[in-house]
């Protein structure tokens, strides 16, 4: 079976306001930090706006693995220091990279407001998710039962094992036991618990894990630098 170049979260997909997917080895790495040569990932991230429809820059959070929000009003090659993009602009579509650490898509049809959040452990521990959301009430009105969320790809809770001092910073109820001293930590979970304490209406975690799906990358399984990306905006 051929991979496809692009995944989405089912029950988002069929809405007809929210454009969003993310790419695959299929379409190549999307990560410019890592790249030998720039060309072949810009191609790559041509490539992926070309699949979904999109036909506005990319504008790209400039992740620190932080939970600083930012809103974006007109496209932007990137905005540094910010591992969430909120907007409610048609000619805005907002890109992040990722390589174990999770994609959060956020939709609200009500307000027509979309958000793309870049959780990894640092993050999710930091609240990132939840940020965006109270982002979205305080800057667009959104009320967070009219929200929904999308957890996109990421190391799932069989494969992400860290140490103690880590999983000590998590709730029990996301973390068991490894081999060893060693213990598997659940961020997706984390994610939806997050989401759904903010008050959010629906939560759909789409379940494909980095390390063990061979056509995306992942820095645990193979830390060669390449990512794949996400992608939302709205039609």
């Amino acid at each position: 079976m051929t991979a496809p170049d692009v995944i989405k979260i089912p029950e988002l997909a069929a809405d007809p306001g929210l454009v969003h997917g993310f790419s695959t080895a299929g379409l190549g790495s999307v990560g410019l930090t890592h790249a030998p040569d720039p060309v072949p990932v810009l191609g790559s991230r041509h490539a992926f706006g070309r699949v979904l429809g999109i036909t506005a820059e990319l504008t790209t959070a400039g992740a620190v693995h932080g939970a600083k929000v930012a809103r974006v009003d007109e496209p932007h090659e990137v905005i540094q220091g910010v591992d969430a993009l909120v907007t409610d602009k048609r000619d805005v579509a907002l890109f992040a990279t990722f390589a174990d650490c999770y994609p959060i898509v956020l939709w609200d049809p009500a307000k027509r407001v979309a958000g793309l959040v870049h959780a990894g452990w640092r993050g999710t521990r930091a609240g990132v998710a939840a940020a965006a959301v109270s982002f979205m009430q305080s800057e667009y009105g959104s009320a967070p039962g009219d929200i929904r969320a999308g957890i996109g790809p990421g190391i799932c809770g069989r494969c992400y094992e860290v140490g103690g001092e880590l999983a000590s910073q998590f709730d029990a109820s996301f973390v068991k036991p490894g081999e060893g001293d060693r213990f598997l930590l659940d961020l997706a979970a984390a994610n939806r618990a997050q989401l759904e304490e903010a008050g959010v209406g629906e939560v759909h975690v789409i379940g494909l894990c980095t390390k063990e799906t061979d056509y995306l990358p992942s820095h645990r399984r193979n830390p060669d630098g390449t990512r794949f990306g996400a992608i939302v905006s709205i039609r």
